[in-house]
């Protein structure tokens, strides 16, 4: 059809305006069957924007480029938030069909304009003149990553080899979009059942949120054990059914991996060939390498340089916490080996043994409510903001709350969306988003002046009554608040280098290091309180808790460390034929104890291989608790963790700077100093 005959696209043009209380779209009144039409408008008047500042016949100035870059495309942003939260909180059929067909068409739409070479060309006019030119620090910064993110995307390659990237990144797209498409599928289409009689060792709160998800699932009279963490890693804690742990913990690490549909072992040697010749293409020697160049870590010897030296102690911890278990295991009367659907199981008792309390004694002062409070109270002494819940706004979801950010004025700065409870539409783990970012530049869409962030975590809770967190889910909620906090705190111009617009290595130590301040004894005492009695954790149990924090240690690192050296094995590999293969002697090669599996194997592992975000990056979670570490250990040494004037260095260069500074520069700026590995050690207790 041509464009003189096409017939106008209807349009919702709600995705595009949202009118709603406190900036927010108005979710109820946009259908899944919007979306289709809202992306082709989108991306069509998209295009034409960039042809249009590609063809501006003028010199290129960083006004009439790259601030008109940060300016285009508003329309898809706004469609893009919409959907992808849809798609990864509620989805259904329409929207994965959906998913899947955009998934191609938006690699090709970001190939299109990386690789037109009028756009690229004025970019690199200012970039070549750039010490000429009167610009700002953030502008400097903002130039320099336009420059490097076109150069990295294919702006100078020939036309074939353009090509041939575009086709690879637009088959990329799709397989990370069936990949996760694949896990969610896996999670919500498995569960037991269980009667009565089949509880035995599971507390309370598990119980009720076992039936919970039964009811859920159309079966009230039974309890159900699903693939949601929430509720496998408690099972797998307490339930003395060996057997039933057995089959669920196979289940859980078999995500991915089941003959059929949802088999991810064929995806992945295809994604592990398309990223090597996209590291090829653009002159890298590997993946891992072309991932690294512009993070903190530069190469990957700088990663297995950090991983190794963790891996060889925490190995040697492991094993130390092995014997233990096995001696464990003979003193009950039984004569097996430690498997990996036990070591969870007598870790719990063998930490109840030590230290004079279990998980199930903990649970009932850690209620959903109370923490969400903690970490708000938090965020008032340090950063003198309030957070308020809006009790009468339509979220995207029943469950989903909202909540005002105001200043120490009683300014809105920001609007936050909490996700809670697990749910089978929903992809599980814990993550934060938004649908807006901060900036302070005028829009082109309706003139406004820059906007107000509009921040949401997402979380796999259990739903209860009430709702009641392990000392890890309270951590995950106080994690993704930090993150929350990157993005609303912000304090740049532009997009671009707007909140967690920052290198992978460093964007998680705003979350890493809020989770420090969960434990703090002033904190706990006020909202880690008994849900039945009111009485605050007793300090005995505190002081328990925090003399355990170790415990375990050995356990949990190498499940972290071997999921990101096999991550970057495989992307400093010359070639992969058979990752599962690849997997298992990579694991050999380490010595991986055979009680202890991957925190993610390799046909779940979501965060490298559903799209792009973690690939070569698993490691950054480490090498941010290396700066994090460092961080608290800062504020602790003024005597006060809640420190005013350290609170607003941290502020200005960690949580408003964004990525409008270098990573070392401004963490430099907070403390002056960089890390050493050592504090990490200390805080694992494996130094």
């Amino acid at each position: 059809m041509s464009a003189k005959s096409r017939q106008p696209i209807s349009v919702n043009e709600r995705v595009f305006h949202w009118n709603g209380p406190l900036g927010l779209p108005d979710f109820a009144k946009i259908a899944d069957e919007d979306f289709r039409p809202a992306f082709d408008v989108a991306m069509e008047e998209g295009l034409a924007e960039i042809d249009t500042i590609a063809e501006n016949p003028k010199t290129p100035t960083f006004k009439n480029t790259i601030t008109a870059l940060e300016k285009a495309g508003d329309k898809l942003d706004r469609a893009a938030a919409i959907f992808f939260n849809r798609s990864s909180t509620d989805t259904n059929e329409t929207v994965q069909k959906l998913e899947r067909q955009l998934s191609g068409e938006l690699s090709r739409y970001s190939s299109r304009i990386a690789m037109n070479r009028k756009l690229f060309k004025r970019i690199d006019k200012l970039w070549e003149k750039r010490k000429k030119l009167d610009l700002s620090d953030e502008q400097k910064r903002v130039l320099e990553r336009y420059w490097k993110n076109y150069i990295k995307a294919g702006a100078s390659l020939a036309k074939d080899q353009q090509e041939e990237l575009a086709a690879i990144n637009e088959e990329l797209a799709g397989l990370g979009t069936q990949f996760g498409q694949n896990i969610l599928a896996d999670e919500a289409n498995w569960s037991i059942m269980l009667d009565d009689g089949q509880l035995e060792g599971i507390p309370p709160f598990l119980k009720s949120a076992m039936k919970q998800a039964a009811v859920e699932r159309g079966n009230p009279d039974q309890y159900a054990v699903t693939l949601s963490r929430s509720i496998i890693e408690p099972f797998l804690t307490f339930s003395e059914d060996r057997a039933l742990r057995e089959k669920a913990y196979r289940a859980w690490v078999a995500r991915g991996e089941n003959p059929g549909d949802h088999d991810n072992r064929k995806l992945l040697p295809r994604i592990l060939e398309l990223r090597a010749r996209k590291a090829e293409l653009l002159g890298y020697e590997n993946y891992a390498a072309l991932k690294l160049d512009n993070t903190m870590a530069k190469s990957p010897d700088a990663v297995f340089g950090l991983l190794e030296t963790v891996w060889e102690k925490a190995r040697q911890r492991a094993g130390e916490e092995e014997a233990e278990l096995q001696t464990l295991i003979a003193a009950s009367g039984a004569n097996h080996p430690v498997a990996p659907w036990d070591w969870r199981h007598y870790a719990e008792k063998l930490r109840a043994e030590k230290f004079s309390f279990t998980e199930a004694e903990i649970k009932p002062y850690f209620q959903l409510d109370d923490i969400i409070a903690a970490c708000f109270d938090v965020a008032n002494r340090l950063f003198d903001i309030t957070v308020e819940e809006v009790e009468d706004v339509e979220a995207y979801h029943p469950d989903v709350r909202i909540f005002l950010v105001k200043d120490a004025k009683g300014k809105r700065i920001a609007t936050f969306l909490g996700d809670y409870y697990a749910r089978p539409s929903k992809r599980s783990g814990a993550w934060m988003s938004n649908f807006q970012p901060a900036h302070k530049l005028r829009r082109a869409a309706d003139g406004a002046k820059g906007q107000k962030p509009i921040v949401y975590n997402v979380m796999n809770f259990a739903k209860g009554e009430p709702s009641l967190l392990s000392l890890d889910d309270a951590r995950t909620l106080f994690h993704e608040f930090g993150h929350a906090l990157h993005g609303m705190l912000s304090d740049v111009k532009y997009p671009s280098v707007s909140g967690t617009a920052v290198s992978r290595d460093f964007v998680e130590l705003p979350s890493q290091l809020y989770e420090h301040w969960l434990m703090v004894p002033e904190i706990l005492s006020k909202y880690a309180v008994h849900y039945e009695t009111g009485e605050p954790i007793p300090a005995g149990l505190v002081e328990k808790i925090i003399a355990a924090e170790t415990f375990n240690s050995g356990f949990q690192t190498v499940e972290f460390t071997a999921s990101a050296l096999v991550d970057m094995a495989y992307h400093t590999a010359d070639k992969v034929e058979d990752p599962m293969a690849f997997e298992a002697e990579k694991l050999k090669s380490f010595k991986m104890p055979a009680a202890i599996s991957m925190r993610h194997r390799t046909p779940h592992f979501a965060h490298v291989f559903a799209g792009d975000g973690y690939s070569a990056g698993y490691y950054s979670y480490m090498w941010s608790e290396v700066l994090d570490a460092d961080a608290f250990r800062a504020f602790q040494e003024t005597g006060n963790v809640f420190d005013k004037k350290l609170a607003k260095r941290l502020k200005k260069h960690i949580y408003a700077a964004g990525g409008s500074v270098d990573p070392e520069k401004t963490y430099r700026a907070f403390r002056g100093k960089l890390p050493e590995p050592d504090a990490l050690l200390e805080g694992r207790g494996l130094a």
